[in-house]
């Protein structure tokens, strides 16, 4: 009885300094985050400083300072509050639920999904109030949210998560932003909305949007005890008489109804849900109650608020309050995010990754001269097509007559202008195939192409730099510049993975962070050079043919043409360094110099592509696959069979965009993403089973 009530009081006192710690964390976060607020309340153009934001909230302010603080900055400050608080607390959620550190509303295309709807009640022109307009913010980011958990299961590979938010958030943006090019009118304004700002217009907005997120908040917070048992694994939940799958559906729609109501209220913000519950986490190694959810849940709603609120203050602090208006909050928070996602991705330890599931075996020589035959004249017909149709439809003697310089001045105006546009889809196609080959044979990994890996983002952020600050840049100094973007970002996510020997799920882990972080970045970069021509940037990123004259197609032939040469010049090569880290080095060869070579080649093949057509995803990934599935995996033949795919595949997707809605256009890089990702998400699912 005494050895009891010694054990007793043991662990009382125990539990004592824990708690206390535990108190005194959350203090300090409150109190972090109640003195940035403050500061926050203090920034702004108007002249209105810290005595004057005294004088207002006390009703002792004249009219125009009160009215300054009233109406501008304190919603402000009330909406990266709740923000913040509604994205951390759905991202500690999201993570305990799926038992995965990388689930978060981006990484589940929450924050997409949400765009989505919003986007889709902005294009019909419907008025409906703004708690209605959040209803639908919500069932887009729930949807999103079920399919990624689908695919990716709870506690398998947070890699594999990643890969399926990651893949469905394009192809769902992709949609969004086809919607804002076709109906610029309505959904006018929604581009720079799309990067997250927390500036609000009156409080009427955080007025409706608050009861919206107590409900998440409070509703995650009964679940809490639930959660915490679904963390010792489905099987133990259930012989503790938890419902698994409603337990986790609920905790899922209330987390995508938080994040429902922060993109409602001031856009994506991107990364928060992520970045809080990491910083929380470790914590629970130093005092016990934060491994418990109904504490992890509202402190990572703090650590949200914090970082927020931080990136509103640093970003006045550094830029001034007067640039500070036009720099989207979230485009600050998402390039943090991407530097924390490649951080955690070098920690990480690899485990697999999704192997791919190509059968090892060799088409006859028959079958490899059919299906290039076949292709030859699937593209052939594409390209006649391509350049007669559009929104002048023409006939094979106009082509003749114009060949031979005897087209009327409409007749030749509208070839001038559509031949060029076609042969820039055609080459681009067959460029980026040619390195999304390159690459995976380089890296060894199926998931790897320019796209997912950075690298076409790279070259557009160099080419934007080039388009928005130079005047009257030419064709080669936009290529070069996108180069110069593609080679940095290929150096940064190839040289962070290369230790270990190009993991496969460090390389795309960390090449998704990269790529999100020259996303950002490039948004930023159009907001501040261009913020009145939103419609020119989408359709530059949107992958558009638009406009493309001879001088723009020449340097991508040039170095289409010489990277073909080298491949098929290296091909045996290319076979060995695809196998394994072995086979080459017994055989004499250099393995690290066989890699930078291939891989400085599909780093000009992409930036090349990306200054001649923008930015096309998907390609690389699509094209090289559907080869070996054809042709097998001996590059001799599935490199000019994945270069006429790609030529194929980029040169419809093209076609159709300019002709189906025609007058109106839809960029290539849109209609590759609208079929690239049900692949991408395919072969996820297949390396699963």
């Amino acid at each position: 009885m005494a050895a009891t009530a010694t054990a007793s009081s043991t662990t009382t006192a125990g539990s004592r300094p824990a708690t206390t710690g535990a108190v005194a964390v959350t203090a300090a976060l409150v109190l972090l985050v109640a003195v940035l607020a403050v500061v926050d309340l203090t920034q702004g153009t108007a002249a209105v400083g810290p005595r004057e934001v005294v004088k207002a909230l006390t009703g002792r302010a004249g009219q125009s300072d009160a009215a300054v603080v009233v109406a501008s900055r304190l919603p402000r400050m009330a909406a990266g509050l709740l923000v913040g608080v509604g994205l951390g607390a759905a991202g500690a959620a999201l993570q305990a639920v799926s038992r995965n550190v990388l689930a978060s509303p981006d990484t589940l295309a929450v924050n997409a999904g949400a765009y989505l709807g919003l986007g889709l009640l902005a294009a019909t022109g419907v008025s409906v109030p703004f708690l209605a307009s959040s209803a639908v913010a919500f069932a887009g980011g729930l949807v999103a949210a079920a399919v990624v958990l689908g695919l990716s299961g709870p506690g398998t590979g947070t890699v594999r998560l990643v890969l399926a938010g990651s893949a469905l958030a394009l192809g769902v943006t992709s949609v969004t932003e086809g919607l804002l090019l076709l109906f610029p009118e309505r959904t006018e304004g929604l581009y720079q909305w799309s990067h997250g700002a927390i500036a609000q217009n009156g409080a009427d907005g955080v007025a409706q949007m608050a009861p919206v997120a107590l409900l998440g908040l409070v509703g995650l917070l009964l679940l809490a005890r639930r959660v915490d048992v679904l963390g010792l694994g489905d099987d133990a939940a259930r012989g503790l008489g938890v419902r698994v799958k409603s337990t986790r559906f609920t905790v899922v729609a209330l987390a995508a109804l938080l994040s429902a109501a922060a993109v409602t209220l001031a856009g994506p913000i991107g990364f928060v849900g992520l970045c809080a519950p990491a910083l929380v986490r470790p914590l629970g190694r130093l005092h016990r109650p934060f491994t418990r959810a109904r504490l992890t849940i509202p402190v990572a709603g703090l650590a949200g608020a914090a970082l927020v609120l931080g990136s509103d203050v640093l970003l006045r602090a550094v830029a001034g309050s007067q640039p500070a208006v036009a720099v989207p909050t979230g485009a600050v928070t998402s390039v943090v995010g991407a530097v924390f996602l490649v951080t955690m991705a070098l920690r990480m330890r690899d485990t697999g990754g999704a192997a791919e599931a190509d059968r090892l075996r060799t088409p006859s020589r028959t079958a490899f001269v059919t299906t290039v035959v076949v292709l030859v004249a699937v593209l052939v017909g594409v390209t006649v097509a391509a350049v007669l149709l559009g929104d002048a439809k023409l006939l094979l003697g106009d082509v003749a007559n114009w060949v031979r310089g005897q087209a009327g001045q409409a007749t030749g105006f509208v070839l001038d202008t559509r031949v060029p546009r076609v042969l820039a889809a055609l080459l681009a196609g067959a460029a980026l195939a040619l390195a999304g080959t390159l690459v995976q044979a380089v890296t060894r990994n199926p998931l790897a192409e320019p796209g997912v890996l950075g690298v076409s983002g790279g070259a557009a952020l160099g080419a934007v730099l080039v388009v928005t600050t130079v005047h009257g840049a030419g064709s080669w100094g936009i290529a070069g510049a996108a180069f110069a973007g593609a080679s940095a970002t290929a150096l940064l996510v190839f040289g962070l993975a290369a230790r270990g020997g190009f993991q496969h799920n460090r390389l795309v882990l960390v090449g998704i962070g990269v790529a999100s972080g020259t996303t950002a970045l490039t948004s930023l970069l159009v907001v501040l050079t261009d913020p009145f021509n939103a419609t020119k940037a989408l359709t530059w990123l949107s992958g558009s043919t638009y406009g493309r004259t001879a001088t723009d197609v020449l340097p991508l032939a040039v170095v289409l043409t010489a990277g073909a040469a080298v491949a098929v010049a290296r091909r045996k090569e290319l076979d060995l360094v695809s196998l394994d880290e072995d086979t080459p080095r017994l055989l004499g060869l250099s393995l690290a110099r066989s890699r930078l070579g291939f891989l400085a080649a599909a780093v000009l093949l992409s930036a090349t592509a990306v200054a001649a057509a923008g930015t096309i995803g998907f390609v690389g990934l699509v094209a090289p696959h559907a080869s070996r599935a054809l042709v097998g995996r001996r590059h001799v033949r599935s490199v000019p069979v994945a270069m006429l795919l790609g030529a194929v595949l980029v040169a419809v997707a093209d076609l159709l965009g300019r002709t189906v809605i025609a007058p109106a256009q839809l960029g290539a890089g849109l209609m590759t993403a609208v079929v690239g990702t049900p692949y991408f998400l395919h072969l996820l699912v297949r390396s699963r089973r």
